[in-house]
């Protein structure tokens, strides 16, 4: 049953085919979004937009694979979005990737190549190509998924928190633009960054019954959350940090 609380209201997930962006168009379906997934495995996506569908008849729910490394590509999946449905009222990124290793000095800068483009050169085509959009849509919101590394990063994640670090700024620029553009009214877009330890799923607590995954936010939370941002202003969210774990 649709709860309506984003009725009319049209949605954009980068990464929408992990178990997090599973969770997140399911989420968003139910509060009568409609929903577009992006994901650079065909297979995957699919499986998570049908399953999107299933538990939300009569939901709008889409898939289309991307290329977000390209910027190009990204901006004609933007377009392509507002040209459909007429608007595009959120885009939120979940784009992941990790590596990592016991000591600093153990660092790979191989690691660091790899997380540069899924981490930071994503959000960076993400948000160019949906700014004007979300501007567009007068409550539009760019949502980044990030971790708490970021503002402590330990030794054997340098190249990963690092790269959430750029990431978290760069959200925070576009977040500035927004404000900026809505001068003594405030904002009408916002930029935010979620933050979480770590993300835990069911096939998680299959695989390992005995672990306790403490401090990991479960990912049907974190998309009951990034519902929840659109619930509120957008002075409120716009350029800050939404913890859903205890700060470092």
């Amino acid at each position: 049953m649709q709860n309506g609380a984003l009725r009319g209201a049209v949605i954009a997930v980068a990464g929408a085919g992990g178990p997090a962006g599973r969770a997140t168009l399911i989420r968003l379906a139910e509060a009568g979004a409609t929903v577009v997934g992006a994901d650079n495995d065909p297979a995957r996506l699919a499986e998570a937009v049908d399953a999107a569908r299933y538990a939300n008849g009569g939901a709008t729910v889409t898939g289309e694979t991307v290329d977000l490394l390209d910027l190009d590509s990204t901006r004609a999946w933007a377009l392509g979005i507002e040209k459909e449905f007429g608007r595009v009222d959120g885009l939120v990124h979940l784009v992941g990737g990790w590596r990592g290793g016991a000591k600093f000095d153990d660092t790979d800068l191989a690691d660091w190549d790899l997380l540069e483009k899924l981490l930071v050169r994503t959000v960076q085509h993400t948000s160019l190509a949906f700014y004007d959009a979300l501007q567009r849509a007068g409550d539009g919101r760019y949502l980044l998924i990030s971790a708490a590394g970021a503002s402590k990063p330990t030794a054997g994640n340098a190249a990963y928190s690092a790269a959430k670090a750029a990431a978290e700024a760069w959200t925070l620029a576009m977040a500035d633009g927004f404000r900026k553009a809505g001068g003594e009214d405030g904002p009408q877009a916002a930029a935010a960054i979620l933050v979480v330890k770590a993300l835990v799923h069911d096939a998680m607590r299959a695989e390992r019954p005995n672990a306790k995954f403490a401090g990991f936010t479960d990912v049907k939370e974190l998309a009951e959350a990034i519902e929840g941002v659109w619930g509120r202003p957008a002075a409120e969210v716009n350029g800050n940090r939404l913890w859903l774990t205890e700060k470092p």
